[in-house]
């Protein structure tokens, strides 16, 4: 039998471990409370960041320097990256380094506007190097051992090659719009005609990429009444004296032009005719072989160029 002295210290003891348990319950509650809200808090950062993201993602057209050809990187805001044209031989392995530090690890596809050297030489090493969704190039063939080689590359990857058509849409990103307005024909003298013409249209900015194309697809173009407006030209050929017609110009209205050439070429490429004309339609012009590297982006409203010599 207890004494009523020891009960009642019992009593207390019984009390005060239920209070100790009672309070530890709530610091418990309160903690995962306090828990709860920071990851409601993080969540809501994480939204908000996520949002914000999501109305800057850039469209980015880098315009790599590789001389007397043509190489065009061109990541969309899906994270997409897609390669047009690949410089000649000599310039795959500054083509792949380029790819490397941009951090491209695959494309979605890859462009050969036509099958001259200086605008399919490095894609060979390319496709051997980084994985490759799509190959689009116009329907026309060509003798050069450069070609050849391409051919086998494509084949030994087992991959297909796409014929785009004048016209055509091409899906890579459903903010982006792609369209092909060339080749229009396919019977041409002169190879450069063949080249695959795109349009690249990102909210309220849009880039024209010309390849080599000359006076008769820029005529052809004309006649389909193809919407040709454009902020950023790349200009074809080069500069050459056979291409950016006044006509072809003044349809497109560019505010700047990229002129992808090599120092001191043989070429007189780009031609100082060419130069008057886009001066005279108040065109910016940057140059490969005076800017190097030249990066256009694009937030669908505006945009902003770097340019990057090498070093």
């Amino acid at each position: 039998m207890f004494s009523k002295r020891k009960l009642l210290g019992f009593t207390l003891i019984i009390l005060l471990i239920f209070a100790t348990i009672g309070c530890s319950a709530t610091q418990t509650n309160k903690a995962e409370q306090g828990q709860n809200t920071n990851q409601i808090a993080q969540q809501s950062v994480e939204q908000s960041t996520e949002a914000f993201w999501g109305k800057t993602k850039m469209l980015k057209a880098h315009f790599i320097d590789v001389g007397q050809a043509d190489a065009i990187l061109v990541q969309l805001p899906n994270g997409k990256n897609i390669l047009i044209d690949g410089g000649n031989v000599d310039d795959s392995e500054d083509v792949l380094k380029y790819l490397r530090l941009q951090k491209v690890k695959k494309l979605a596809a890859i462009i050969a506007t036509h099958p001259h050297e200086d605008h399919i030489g490095g894609l060979d090493k390319v496709i051997l190097n980084l994985p490759v969704d799509k190959i689009y190039m116009p329907k026309v063939a060509h003798t050069s051992r450069c070609f050849e080689h391409l051919l086998k590359t494509i084949k030994q990857k087992q991959l297909k090659i796409t014929i785009p058509k004048a016209g055509q849409s091409l899906d890579f990103d459903k903010e982006i719009h792609f369209q092909v307005f060339a080749p229009n024909g396919g019977s041409y003298e002169n190879l450069n005609n063949y080249s695959i013409v795109l349009k690249i249209t990102y909210g309220k900015t849009a880039f024209l990429l010309c390849g080599d194309a000359e006076h008769v697809s820029e005529k052809e173009m004309l006649a389909k009444g193809y919407d040709l407006k454009a902020d950023v030209l790349k200009v074809a050929h080069h500069g050459s004296r056979g291409s950016s017609s006044s006509k072809f110009l003044q349809a497109i209205e560019p505010r700047f032009a990229v002129v992808s050439v090599g120092k001191n070429n043989d070429y007189g490429h780009p031609h100082l005719s060419i130069i008057k004309r886009l001066q005279a339609n108040r065109v910016k012009i940057y140059r490969t072989d005076q800017d190097g590297n030249i990066i256009i982006s694009s937030d669908g409203t505006d945009l902003t160029i770097k340019t990057q010599r090498k070093q």
